[in-house]
């Protein structure tokens, strides 16, 4: 254990004065004992590498907080400072706001700069390519989403307006800051990835935009970056986008988020249909790049053995065929006209004769993959080094679908290989299934494998090899303990816990309500009903309200059911977007008018409505997450294998943080007041729901509830 240096603790503590008096403010208990639990987390403790967690409460400027800690400590230590959120708005407040603010009102001095993935940017090479005579693309189409046909005039038109632009210095290559946004499959067109790009081979290299923006991070002291891009950097090995973790002190604000976001870059599919066309199509694009490069010798060694492997697991599809169909067949027929349904394997267990052709294809798949991870590489050494019998600009053209044909067959790969190799003893299973998708094209079966937990994954490339990290959010704990974060991100036991008050007086601020509806949610079409009156009787026709629900399907019929009067100032989510649901909101309130927002849970969280355009939360029930997808199933199965409650120690304590992120939505600001209604009788009635009801903050209560 380390002792803070005075000299250190002296620098933070001038910085916090400064910054308080620069700007007029006061300060604040929470930010300060935030201050306070972030360093002492990095440096007065045992554990290596340090990690510390802060739930700090809406209203405590968290934000300021952990940058004042961090800046200096980042520094002291001689690490790169990353700060990662989970969304795009919290993101550009602090590249926009927050930073630029501190630097001039501290006297801290620190470079920042906002980190995106290799896809923002413009690759001078495929834009050079797009624009060569005859416009067509050189590369061939592998599926129909990649077909890559003769330009449309205004796309040519778009691509000679971003060769202008950059060659002039009036455009860095972002897509971002291209003053029109860009439709997808047109950026598409002029970027790339990481197994598309030559790197320092490229002829474009110098002036490359990703790379560029990659020597501002290798300048800058702090990296603002967000939770994909940090798991795919850690996906990628680290290192590989943003700096090593070993190099590096993490700050993952809105961090309830983090298990998800790793879950989600750390599981694997391959939908089958697609993967036929792929593997029938692959011979074909091999033999037209051989004979364009005029077939060397050590070319053809690398791809010749493909087409016999090929026709090898093209067989073995079939084969597996019957069987997915079988299993597809299990599906109810109601069910099976939704546009996504799940067969999952109990256990985590794959059917034995599914399994048996997994084990011939994983082989297989794997040779394809180091065959063209050879070609790739053959590819990569004739762009910088001559090689007889391959043109230099030829070698150059077929790269980056080289690198398209490598990134599919590694996909491919690693599902098989998910599929067949067991969990090891005493570790948390892998959730395994088969997707069913039925659109206007067909039919599609997709197989797919995923960790239950992020925990092991996160310890492994995260937690045990950064050189620090902070977690943070307002919502961190469930019914009042760490446990459930622990579980789901795998945060060593033994890092700093600590959770730091928010300055709101919620007694004060806001009453809740727990009126007693006629109906439970059990009762679904009685319930809706009496979510309709109530609404009626307590919603206040000149007021602005947010009513949050946990399902499309009662979302839309409570709005049926409502009487007139209120159903005209009802907007509700999927009527328009989300911005523009937001500018009717407030322009009503501005008006005068009374408005009434409809949401699902996604609007319980990133809703900011303060003062007057919010003054009356309605919660209709518990919301407890929606039951039947593989991954929450599997992990309810391995919890209860082991004699344990998941509705007690997953479902229970996840619908407290959400119930707690929507109550949320109500005080932005202290000087914010309003009224939150739960029309779910189980929180009364319930043990549970009474335990749910204790971990809110310490609302005032309506009379009557």
């Amino acid at each position: 254990m380390s002792k803070i240096p005075n000299e250190l603790r002296q620098q933070i503590q001038q910085a916090y004065t400064r910054y308080l008096d620069s700007r007029k403010l006061k300060p604040r208990y929470g930010q300060k004992l935030m201050i306070a639990e972030i360093v002492k987390g990095i440096l007065e403790t045992d554990q290596s590498p340090p990690v510390c967690v802060v739930e700090a409460g809406t209203g405590t400027g968290k934000t300021v907080a952990y940058l004042l800690a961090m800046l200096p400590l980042a520094k002291h230590l001689g690490k790169k400072l990353v700060l990662s959120t989970a969304t795009v708005a919290l993101q550009e407040q602090i590249v926009l706001k927050d930073l630029p603010e501190l630097l001039q009102h501290s006297d801290l001095s620190f470079d920042f700069v906002l980190a995106k993935g290799r896809g923002r940017y413009l690759c001078l090479s495929k834009l050079d390519q797009s624009l060569q005579a005859d416009v067509q693309n050189p590369t061939p189409a592998l599926f129909d989403d990649e077909l890559a046909l003769r330009l449309e005039p205004k796309t040519l038109e778009l691509y000679q307006s971003f060769a202008d632009a950059y060659v002039k210095g009036t455009w860095d290559g972002d897509r971002d800051s291209w003053p029109q946004e860009v439709a997808a499959d047109e950026w598409s067109g002029v970027t790339t990835d990481h197994r598309q790009c030559t790197n320092r081979r490229c002829a474009n290299f110098s002036a490359c935009c990703f790379y560029k923006a990659r020597q501002t991070l290798d300048q800058a002291d702090c990296i603002v970056a967000n939770h994909d891009l940090v798991m795919a950097d850690l996906s990628l090995g680290g290192g590989a986008i943003l700096p090593e973790p070993e190099e590096t002190l993490y700050v993952f604000d809105e961090g309830h988020h983090l298990p998800d976001k790793a879950l989600s870059h750390f599981n694997h599919q391959l939908r089958l249909n697609s993967w036929r066309i792929w593997l029938k199509q692959l011979p074909a694009t091999l033999k037209r790049m051989n004979k364009e490069l005029s077939e060397p010798e050590s070319l053809v060694r690398a791809v010749r053995p493909l087409e016999a492997m090929v026709t090898d697991m093209l067989e073995l599809l079939q084969r597996l065929d019957p069987q997915v169909r079988a299993l597809a067949a299990l599906l109810a027929e109601d069910n099976r006209r939704e546009e996504v349904r799940y067969v999952r394997f109990p256990g985590g267990i794959v059917p034995a004769d599914i399994l048996e052709i997994a084990q011939q294809l994983e082989p297989r798949s794997r040779e394809v993959q180091v065959k063209l991870d050879s070609l790739t590489e053959k590819l990569k050494e004739a762009i910088s080094e001559p090689i007889p019998g391959v043109d230099k600009e030829i070698a150059e053209r077929w790269f980056p679908t080289a690198g398209r044909l490598l990134a599919r067959a590694e996909a491919a790969r690693a599902l098989w290989l998910g599929l067949i190799t067991p969990d090891k003893p005493g570790a948390t299973p892998q959730a395994r299934w088969l997707s069913y998708h039925q659109s206007v094209e067909g039919e599609e079966f997709e197989l797919c494998c995923s960790p239950i937990l992020a925990a092991e994954t996160l310890s492994a490339r995260l937690w045990q090899r950064c050189g620090g990290a902070v977690v943070t959010s307002a919502t961190l704990t469930a019914l009042g303990q760490f446990e459930q974060l622990k579980m789901r991100s795998g945060i060593p036991a033994d890092s700093r816990f600590a959770v730091v008050p928010s300055p709101f007086d919620y007694a004060q601020a806001a009453q809740l309500r727990l009126p007693q509806l006629k109906a439970a949610p059990n009762e679904v079409d009685a319930h809706d009903q009496a979510i309709a009156q109530e609404l009626g009787h307590c919603l206040i026709a000149d007021q602005a309200a947010l009513v949050l629900f946990s399902s499309w399907r009662q979302m839309f019929k409570v709005r049926e059911l409502v009487e007139s009067q209120l159903a005209a100032r009802i907007i509700a989510q999927g009527d328009c977007s989300k911005q523009e649901l937001m500018k009717q909101h407030k322009e009503r309130v501005d008006a005068g008018k009374g408005s009434v927002l409809f949401g699902l849970n996604s609007f319980a969280e990133g809703v900011d409505l303060p003062g007057d355009y919010l003054k009356h939360v309605v919660i209709a029930k518990i919301p407890f997450a929606v039951p039947g997808r593989p991954v929450e199933k599997a992990l309810d199965e391995w919890v209860r294998a082991q004699g344990r409650d998941p509705f007690m120690e997953v479902a229970v304590p996840d619908a407290s943080v959400r119930l707690i992120q929507a109550c949320g939505r109500l005080l932005r600001s202290e000087s914010d007041t309003g009224l939150i209604s739960i029309l779910d009788n189980r929180l009364t009635t319930k043990r549970y729901g009474r335990a749910l009801l204790a971990a809110l903050p310490p609302f005032g209560r309506a009379s009557g509830s």
